[in-house]
């Protein structure tokens, strides 16, 4: 089973419902093509550390999943990622099993702040 990390930055001048929209679209894709979806979490609007695409501002997204297929689902998606042009920026890092781990304790750190 391979594991991954989706973070991507959507344009600053979305609204709250199309950036929900978006990260639907991304859901969607990645379950049609037969990963398991761990984890969304839709960090808002973030103040970005320089200009992309002369914007100071962006709304961040993180999607963590896992499949285990024979085609590289990955290329597929971040071909979608580069079509669509409400996303600026995007990165997909394979995680590693201490990574996992890591990713692991810090969602369940963020559950028990929630409640």
């Amino acid at each position: 089973m391979r594991h991954y990390e989706s973070v991507f930055i959507l344009n600053p001048a979305l609204s709250e419902d199309q950036v929900k929209d978006v990260i639907k679209k991304y859901e969607k894709f990645l379950k049609d093509n037969g990963c398991n979806i761990i984890d969304i979490e839709n960090w808002g609007l973030k103040k970005l550390a320089y200009s992309i695409q002369n914007k100071l501002s962006g709304f961040y997204a993180l999607i963590d999943f896992e499949y285990d297929l024979d085609y590289n689902v990955i290329n597929l998606y971040e071909i979608e990622l580069k079509r669509d042009e409400r996303i600026m920026r995007y990165l997909n890092v394979s995680l590693d099993k201490d990574a996992y781990n890591w990713a692991v304790k810090r969602r369940e750190r963020l559950k028990k702040d929630k409640v």
